[in-house]
């Protein structure tokens, strides 16, 4: 049977939730998110911090600001159980949770995005200015996986897209059954 994956996200939705800030570090400067969003280890020194920008129920799983992944360590557990050779972890500081919370940084890329599977997906054109990004995804919309592209992946962020957390079912199910809150699942 074919393994199912899922886009990971944050449940914007759930009623009196809290909402994370940007990230600092121990000096007070901006963690840069895309070096956490890249597919690929980071080094970060020191602690980082998270302020709650809106107060609320904390959750299992959130994302700080610029979709940075935030988790509690039993969510972390998880990951570490089931993925840990594809997952980095950082701690946060989070007013009023210490010890409790880690970044979640996922360090594999896979290319599997089935272009025509999925509803809409743009390139970069050299017409567009930025000719770093020749090729590269624009915007995918609808995204669809090509699972005979998956290999073993169980966690990872899709080639071009790395804005999306994908997961496998396995994980879907393990963060379920341990009541994960803040969690949204969509499958791709």
């Amino acid at each position: 049977m074919e393994m199912r994956y899922f886009r990971l996200s944050d449940d914007v939705y759930l009623p009196g939730r809290w909402e994370l800030g940007r990230l600092s570090d121990q000096r007070g400067e901006e963690v840069w998110p895309a070096l956490l969003m890249r597919g690929e280890p980071a080094h970060i020194e020191g602690r980082i911090k998270a302020p709650v920008k809106i107060a609320g129920k904390p959750l299992d799983f959130s994302h700080a600001a610029m979709g940075i992944p935030v988790v509690h360590v039993r969510a972390a557990s998880v990951f570490k159980e089931l993925a840990a050779e594809d997952v980095q972890f950082f701690p946060v500081d989070i007013e009023g949770h210490p010890e409790q919370y880690l970044i979640l940084n996922v360090t594999r890329v896979v290319k599997c995005i089935d272009d025509q599977a999925s509803e809409e997906v743009r390139y970069w054109k050299p017409e567009d200015g930025r000719p770093e990004k020749t090729g590269q995804y624009r915007a995918v919309y609808g995204m669809r996986m090509d699972p005979s592209k998956m290999g073993d992946a169980k966690v990872f962020r899709p080639w071009g897209w790395t804005v999306a957390l994908i997961v496998s079912e396995e994980i879907k199910e393990a963060l379920e059954r341990i009541g994960a809150t803040g969690t949204k699942f969509k499958e791709v």
